[in-house]
């Protein structure tokens, strides 16, 4: 009924039936000196992005703390996200919709014979349907292939990559905008400088949606992934920023982006939801980094400097990074680690700076390098992504190992029993002396206050003797809670129950947790998916995969075809310097 209503109205304004539409979007676009179908789009984005936001982080948050869904409308969360999704979709519709008498700029695209869209609200409308799709996709997933409750199903990446890739399009939407002021003798002032560095920390948030289940202390990957998406997050998002709006441009944008995810993760696990809490990248050390480099000659050279910035927040900006995560983060970065992920994160990293140079070049306003270089640059740096994104992926199973487990009971929580555990893994040499976990992992136990750690507990085993572990903390052994014990070294991922529920809707039997027990270790994904079904032939997961992939490259080449098409045909400033905030 609400798509009808504002396709209806669409269609008023279109024809010239209604006039309040254009009228309020040119009253809005005149505070800020942008046109009516930048200003209402922007303004109608930055409040749907952020209730998607909230969504997301909450819905991730009660997967954890209670476990699946039993409808794809039946968790509260679900409704900010597609709402969210829904008028990200509707921003950018309302900025095709909006243009009558004017042709948006000279990048815009021809409709019919007098209706011209601009390319970025082209590309904003395509990245909300992109995600806005993957809603039904993901309940005709779950169907086919059971519920993955885990951030990096495909249909679940669909939903957050639009949204997070949606920033690009705004980007270039304002760009658009900014080339066609209504009143072109004005300059832009110094609160505007701000709300495009806060353009540039959604960006950043955007890109770190990927890594959310690390913040949460549950990834279902390998740890060396997330200093690895870190780095893209930041390379793209901080060397772009810097490049167009001049010095401290990057600080501006962090600080925007701490407190936005500072203020969902309060209002997450705060007293109204009572979910279980999340920390976040902090990137202040890359920003520094980035600023510092910004000091160096080489910064006429966009692309070059670009890659001199991710190779640097690679290397030094991780180290500071892992400072952070060290003290913050459930999981540490093990000395261990460090050559992987060196060799994952740098190349990634040059990659990621480059491409922030190319969208910085075009948001300023500076000429791109020839058509085969700028479309050579992203094929390569889309490739390396995925070079190093499948490393991360490659998992090993131990074969013939298993661990034996004691358990104490330590009283009760919230009316269920509580244990400790004495561990000891086989076959000797299963761990090495610095692995990057071998934890408890105690989970979907329950949201709210009552229960232990909202429904989330994560213990760090304490190292007795080789092979030799014990408890640091009780954890839960009754209810609904899915208590693990956990492996992670090197490319061995694996785990086994201590404790299952059982699960009449899935056909899964109880995991009891007894007194003392010999398990087998097992693929990771059987224990922690549980609801997840390997029925389905592997050709099926195999094509869905891939369709969900093609779909994902569609978006990405589209909206390196809307930058070029803008740099290609906005007027353009040789060696353009970036729109510092102390010119003003």
């Amino acid at each position: 009924m609400i798509a009808l209503l504002l396709l209806w109205v669409g269609y008023l304004h279109r024809t010239r039936r209604i006039h309040w539409l254009g009228a309020a979007a040119d009253r809005l676009g005149q505070r800020f000196n942008r046109p009516g179908w930048v200003a209402l789009p922007v303004a109608l984005f930055l409040g749907t992005i952020l209730t998607a936001l909230l969504g997301f982080i909450w819905d991730v948050s009660l997967h954890i703390g209670k476990g699946r869904d039993p409808g794809p409308l039946a968790n509260p969360a679900h409704y900010f996200i597609l709402v969210g999704l829904f008028f990200l979709f509707t921003a950018g519709m309302t900025a095709i919709v909006l243009p009558l008498d004017e042709r948006p700029g000279p990048a815009a695209v021809r409709i019919t014979r007098t209706w011209y869209a601009p390319v970025g609200g082209i590309l904003l409308a395509a990245a909300g349907f992109y995600a806005l799709v993957g809603f039904p996709l993901d309940d005709l997933w779950h169907r086919l292939f059971g519920q993955d409750v885990t951030l990096w199903g495909p249909t679940h990446l669909m939903l957050i990559g639009g949204a997070g890739l949606s920033l690009v399009a705004v980007l270039l939407l304002e760009f658009e905008g900014r080339n066609h002021r209504p009143d072109p003798g004005r300059r832009d002032n110094r609160l505007l400088w701000m709300l495009r560095c806060f353009a540039y920390g959604g960006l950043l948030i955007g890109l770190s949606v990927f890594p959310v289940e690390y913040d949460f202390g549950v990834q279902q990957f390998r740890l060396v992934l997330q200093p690895m998406l870190f780095v893209v997050a930041a390379s793209i998002a901080l060397v772009a920023a810097r490049a167009t709006l001049g010095p401290f441009s990057t600080l501006v944008a962090v600080a925007f982006a701490v407190v936005v995810r500072t203020v969902v993760a309060f209002l997450v696990a705060g007293p109204l939801i009572q979910a279980p809490a999340n920390v976040f990248p902090l990137y202040l050390g890359a920003a520094v980094i980035v600023e510092l480099l910004a000091l160096l000659p080489l910064l006429r050279r966009p692309l070059w400097w670009g890659a001199l910035c991710g190779f640097a927040i690679a290397t030094a900006g991780m180290w500071l990074e892992s400072l952070w995560v060290q003290r913050m983060f459930v999981n540490r970065w093990p000395a261990s680690m460090w050559p992987e992920l060196l060799a994952m994160a740098v190349p990634v990293g040059i990659a990621g700076g480059v491409v922030g140079g190319l969208l910085g070049m075009v948001v300023r306003g500076e000429a791109l390098p020839r058509r085969p270089v700028r479309r050579g640059l992203m094929v390569a740096a889309v490739l390396i992504l995925a070079a190093a994104t499948t490393n991360g992926l490659v998992v090993e199973v131990p074969r013939n190992a298993g661990a034996t487990v004691a358990l104490s009971d330590a009283g009760q929580s919230d009316g269920g029993r509580m244990v400790t555990a004495d561990i000891r893994l086989d076959p000797t040499g299963l761990v090495g002396p610095d692995p990057e976990w071998v934890q408890i992992l105690a989970w979907q136990g329950g949201v709210g206050n009552d229960s232990p750690g909202r429904g989330l507990m994560v213990d760090q085993l304490r190292r007795v003797d080789g092979e030799h572990f014990v408890s640091t903390t009780p954890v839960p052994a009754y209810g609904n809670w899915k208590t693990v014990l956990r492996i992670h070294d090197g490319r061995t991922l694996t785990a086994l129950p201590i404790y299952m529920p059982d699960d009449p809707a899935i056909g899964a039997e109880e995991v009891p947790a007894l007194a003392s027990f010999h398990r087998p270790f097992t693929p990771e994904i059987t224990v922690l998916q549980r609801e997840r079904s390997f029925d389905a032939p592997g050709w099926l997961f195999a094509a869905a995969s891939l369709v969900v992939l093609a779909c994902s490259l569609a978006l990405i080449g589209a909206l390196s075809w809307g930058a070029s098409r803008i740099n290609d045909r906005c007027p353009r400033v040789r060696g353009a310097a970036p729109d510092s905030v102390i010119s003003r």
